[in-house]
């Protein structure tokens, strides 16, 4: 019974990770700007073309870990550990949707569809989000990052998640500037524009709209913990 409550919760929690990098994957299609904690890994692919945007998220991640470990030190739980393959998952997962929309249209270049194809992704991404939390299960490292950071600095998680997102954009304008000479991106492909901020911003807002829909619907067959 205890293996059984298992894979559902990482059922759940992987079709969470699912959901979050279909928003990944349509934000990009966009061509209006992505999602802040995406921003660093498409910008790096646009320079680095040979590695996908899915490797370049697990290996943020990992950095995110490490970062966790030099913060934490010998609070650093073994469970923590999970982020390893949730990065894995989740880096591979944000391939498979930009391949899927790649292969389905160009990007779009009409505004009214580039606004609509943002607020999806809002949708998709408050939706995957609240199942990986209550499937309790997959652990993204940077929302555990965003976590410690909190605890250590005795600021709310809210105003960290801010300050957290912020950082990666502006470290991401800065380098698509130094290798590109444009804030937003290559010059073609959009990695920063109001996408971003719709993102950023509605996120949290359509949360609470989704989530008593979604505890409504997924609550009732999360198992509970023995």
């Amino acid at each position: 019974m205890k293996a059984k409550n298992i894979l559902i919760r990482y059922g759940i929690s992987t079709l969470g990770l699912i959901l979050v990098a279909l928003g990944v994957g349509i934000s990009i299609k966009s061509n209006l700007g992505i999602a802040p904690p995406s921003c660093p890994p498409t910008i790096l692919n646009l320079k680095w073309t040979g590695m996908t945007i899915g490797t370049f998220t697990w290996m943020m991640h990992l950095f995110f870990i490490l970062l966790q470990v030099v913060i934490l030190r010998k609070d650093f739980k073994l469970r923590y550990l999970m982020q390893i393959p949730a990065a894995f998952v989740f880096g591979y997962m944000c391939d498979a949707s930009i391949w899927l929309f790649d292969a389905i249209a160009s990007p779009s270049t009409n505004y009214v569809v580039q606004i609509l194809l943002s607020l999806a992704a809002v949708v998709l991404t408050a939706i995957g989000i609240k199942l990986e939390v209550l499937g309790d299960g997959w652990i993204l490292a940077g929302d555990m990052t965003t976590a410690v950071l909190s605890n250590v600095t005795k600021t709310s998680f809210g105003t960290v998640k801010i300050i957290f997102d912020v950082t990666l954009v502006v470290l991401t304008a800065a380098f698509a500037w130094i290798c590109f000479g444009n804030l937003t991106g290559n010059g073609v492909t959009v990695v920063i524009r109001e996408g971003t901020l719709i993102l950023a911003i509605l996120t949290g807002i359509c949360m609470k709209i989704t989530d008593p829909w979604m505890d409504k619907i997924f609550g009732p067959l999360v198992p509970k913990h023995e």
